[in-house]
């Protein structure tokens, strides 16, 4: 039987993983999420998960898969990872304010003999936003935890959101169809040896 062990604090993600029907436990690692280059704004997820995973030092046992994973907002070709505080959540969402914008989310899954990684990208497309939306959004849905400053199943996804072009659970901080498709492709080539 397959155990997935998921290396994350976000609540999505637990939640999004334990919907898959594979068993789940969720591990803690300590590492500096700093890239130590400079890498372009559509590799900065996958990288920082493969990071991840490199800080996850315990030995896997069979059919243990560790997985890590990124999530950030790219706006014309800038990254915006998590705010740190009221003014740049403002400042993040009035940047996304009536324009398109992508999110990737970096994957690594990791067994004992192997590991693959993988980057989803999905395009969102805001409708203008007012001051008095993006205020109300940052102080009642308080979107500190979040790349570009909003959670897509949040009230700022529900009435800002005009189109979405890809993965939903992307946006969301998990590529589930893609992660399932992955995962299933590691699992069989861990059996095979």
């Amino acid at each position: 039987m397959t155990q997935l062990l998921l290396a994350s604090k976000s609540p999505r993600r637990r939640e999004l993983l334990s919907q898959l029907g594979i068993a789940v436990a969720f591990v803690d690692i300590d590492v500096d999420e700093r890239l130590p280059a400079p890498v372009a704004a559509d590799c900065v997820a996958e990288q920082t998960a493969l990071l991840k995973a490199a800080g996850y030092r315990r030995p896997l046992g069979f059919r243990q898969v560790l997985v890590t994973a990124d999530t950030v907002v790219v706006c014309r070709g800038q990254v915006l990872g998590k705010p740190h505080s009221r003014e740049e959540a403002s400042e993040m969402l009035h940047r996304l304010s009536g324009r398109t914008h992508e999110v990737y989310t970096g994957v690594c899954l990791r067994a004992a003999t192997g590991q693959r990684s993988f980057s989803e990208r999905t395009e969102v497309e805001f409708r203008t936003l007012s001051d008095r939306e993006i205020d109300h959004y940052i102080a009642t849905c308080r979107p500190y935890d979040k790349a570009g400053a909003y959670g897509i199943q949040e009230w700022i996804g529900m009435i800002g959101i005009r189109a979405i072009k890809g993965c939903y659970y992307n946006v969301m901080g998990l590529p589930l169809a893609r992660l399932y498709a992955e995962l299933s492709e590691l699992l069989n080539t861990e059996s095979a040896r």
